[in-house]
C-alpha cells in the first residue's frame, strides 16, 4: 500500500517571548466532566540488535523517550514538535537574539530542594559539559556562558544569534538532573523489556494542588519489542501505538490487519545515506567514492517501499533551509544515470588498471615504476546496515548499482568491519550546521575532514547571518568534494497509530513524547 509523506511543517524563523503556564494541559483538562477512562495507555517501541548502531549518535528512542519523561529541560516539546515550558515557564529573546533570559517555575526539585537559578545552572552546565566532544556539543558551541541574573532566572548568552536555540535547548539530553534524579514530569518503574510511567502530581514538586489529578491522567505502559513482534502487537489490539519505525523494518507495515491511515509518516530532514569508513584500496581515491555516488538510482532505490512524496538527493544538506546560499545545488544534474554509471564504470577500470592518483600512490609507496599495472581484481566492498527486510531490500539494490559499474558488494559481518555504513539521522534543527557537525570528526563514525571541521568552528563565531551562511557554503562544498558521504535524500520514520489515539501528531522532528499521551482523552 503506498503511503504518503506529509508536507513539512512550517517552522517560525525566530521564537519571540513566550510566557505559558506549564500545566495548561491540567486546567484544559479539567474543563471536562464526568467520569474517563483512565486505564493504562500501551504502546511500543521498536528496537533491535543494531540499536548501539543505528542510533547513530543519539541514545536509542526508547532511552531518550525515558530521559525525556522524567528529567525535564528548561523547555520541551509537545506531541506536534513545538517547544513548550518545562522548568523554566517563561522566557524572553533579546533584540540582538544573542541572549535568552529564562524564568523558572516556581516549585522545587525531586529531592525536595528549591528550584532556583543557581541550582538548575548547575545542573544546565553538567548537562551541557556531558556533551563535549560530541556533535550535540558542537551544536552547543555558541553558547558563551550560563548565569545567574536573580533568584529564579537565568540568562543563556550566545556568542552571536542562533535560531532554532530553544530547540536545542529542549533536547533530551539537556534535561536537568539534581543529585542524579530529574523533576519530572513523570516517575518509571522498569520491569525487563516494560516501562510504566505515571504523571508526577503538581504539588509534589512543589506547584498548586490539582483535584482529580488521578482520574485526569493514565499510566503510559511502555514495551521494548523487535519490529515483528510490535506490529504484531498492534494488529492483535495488545498496543495502540508503535513508535521507532525506520526503513529497515517498514517491509513489515504491509502485514494484514494495519488499515489505511494507521500508517503515520514524519516530515524529517536529516542525513540517509553511505558514510564511506576507510580511505584505503578502492576508496582511498575521492574520485573512486564519487564513482560509487555517480552510480546509485536514488529513485529506484526506494521505489519498492511505495512512500509517497519522497525526493531523492545528492547534496549532503538539504535544500531550501533558512539561511542557504544555495551556492551548493545536486549534484550532475545534466547527466543521465546512464551517462553517470558510464563515468563511474570508467574510473573503477581505471582503478583495476592501476590508473590514477591513488594507484600512482600505491606504486610509489611500493617501489614501483609509475604506470606499473598492479593487476588489480574488481573492488570489492562491504556495506553495514541494520538487520531488517527493508535493509535486504536496500542492499539488493545498491549491489546492483554497484554492479554495473564493476563493483562487488557484500554485507559486512559488523558495524566496525564495514566499507560503508548507513547513516540515517534526523535532523534535531533545520541548519547546515547540524549536518556537518554529525559528519565531523567528531562523530567517529567513519571518514572525515579536520578542515571541515575547523571550518565549521570559525562559523560559530561569526555574527552576520550572510557570512556565516557563506562560510557554512564553503564546508558543505569541501565535504562534498571529498565524497565522504553519499546522500540518497530524507530519512524515514514510521509509526502505527490506532485512529482513537489523542496525544500524538506527525512532526518534523519525528518526537513522540509520553507525557502528552498521558492526558485522559475528553
Amino acid at each position: 500500500m503506498p503511503v504518503q509523506l506529509p508536507a513539512p511543517a512550517k517552522r517560525p524563523a525566530r521564537w519571540k517571548a513566550t510566557a505559558l503556564f506549564t500545566l495548561c494541559a491540567a486546567s484544559l483538562a479539567l474543563c471536562g466532566c464526568g467520569k474517563r477512562d483512565n486505564s493504562p495507555f500501551a504502546l511500543a517501541v521498536i528496537t533491535g540488535p543494531d540499536d548501539e548502531y543505528q542510533a547513530g549518535l543519539d541514545r536509542p528512542l526508547a532511552r531518550q523517550l525515558t530521559r525525556a519523561s522524567v528529567a525535564e529541560g528548561l523547555v520541551s516539546f509537545d506531541e506536534q514538535g513545538r517547544v513548550v515550558p518545562a522548568l523554566a515557564d517563561r522566557w524572553i529573546v533579546t533584540d540582538d537574539g544573542q541572549s535568552y533570559i529564562f524564568r523558572l517555575r516556581d516549585g522545587e526539585w525531586r529531592n525536595g530542594d528549591p528550584l532556583t537559578a543557581k541550582s538548575a545552572k548547575a545542573a544546565l552546565d553538567a548537562a551541557m559539559k556531558a556533551q563535549r566532544g560530541a556533535p550535540l556539543g558542537l551544536d552547543l558551541a555558541a553558547v558563551e556562558e550560563v548565569r545567574v541574573m536573580a533568584g529564579r532566572v537565568i540568562e543563556i548568552r550566545l556568542f552571536r544569534p542562533m535560531p532554532y536555540f530553544l530547540q536545542l535547548m529542549a533536547q533530551p539530553e539537556l534535561g536537568l538532573l539534581r543529585e542524579k534524579r530529574g523533576d519530572g514530569p513523570m516517575v518509571i518503574d522498569r520491569n525487563g523489556a516494560v516501562a510504566r510511567f505515571t504523571a508526577i502530581e503538581p504539588s509534589r514538586l512543589g506547584l498548586p494542588q490539582v483535584p482529580g489529578w488521578e482520574d485526569r491522567t493514565r499510566q503510559i505502559v511502555m514495551t521494548k519489542l523487535p519490529a515483528s513482534q510490535a506490529v504484531a502487537r498492534f494488529n492483535d489490539n495488545k498496543v495502540d501505538l508503535v513508535l521507532g519505525g525506520r526503513i529497515q523494518d517498514f517491509p513489515y507495515t504491509s502485514s494484514v490487519g494495519i488499515l489505511r491511515g494507521t500508517i503515520q509518516l514524519d516530515p524529517v530532514i536529516g542525513l540517509f545515506g553511505l558514510l564511506a569508513a576507510k580511505d584505503t584500496g578502492f576508496l582511498a581515491d575521492p574520485r573512486n567514492r564519487e564513482a560509487l555516488a555517480l552510480a546509485i538510482d536514488r529513485a529506484a532505490l526506494m521505489a519498492p517501499f511505495g512512500v509517497g512524496g519522497w525526493t531523492p538527493a545528492t547534496r549532503i544538506v538539504s535544500p531550501g533551509l533558512e539561511g542557504d546560499l544555495q551556492t551548493n545545488g545536486e549534484r550532475w544534474t545534466s547527466q543521465s544515470i546512464e551517462q553517470r554509471r558510464s563515468v563511474a564504470a570508467a574510473r573503477v577500470q581505471d582503478w583495476i588498471d592501476g590508473r590514477g592518483a591513488a594507484t600512482e600512490s600505491e606504486n610509489e609507496a611500493a617501489g614501483k615504476p609509475a604506470g606499473a599495472t598492479p593487476g588489480r581484481p574488481a573492488p570489492r566492498l562491504s556495506i553495514w546496515l541494520p538487520a531488517g527486510p527493508g535493509s535486504d531490500i536496500l542492499f539488493e539494490k545498491l549491489a546492483g548499482d554497484f554492479q554495473r559499474i564493476g563493483v562487488n558488494s557484500v554485507r559486512a559481518r559488523s558495524f566496525a568491519a564495514a566499507d560503508l555504513r548507513l547513516i540515517d539521522d534526523v535532523a534535531r534543527f533545520p541548519r547546515a550546521r547540524w549536518f556537518l557537525n554529525r559528519l565531523s570528526c567528531a562523530a567517529r563514525r567513519g571518514l572525515c575532514d579536520p578542515e571541515v571541521d575547523s571550518i565549521v568552528a570559525q562559523a560559530a563565531r561569526v555574527v552576520d547571518p550572510s557570512q556565516r551562511s557563506a562560510v557554512l557554503g564553503e564546508a558543505e562544498a569541501r565535504l562534498t568534494q571529498a565524497n565522504i558521504f553519499i546522500p540518497f535524500g530524507a530519512p524515514i520514520r514510521w509509526s502505527l497509530v490506532r485512529g482513537n489515539v489523542a496525544g500524538f501528531a506527525s512532526n518534523s522532528y519525528a518526537w513522540h513524547p509520553l507525557m502528552p499521551l498521558a492526558w485522559v482523552p475528553k
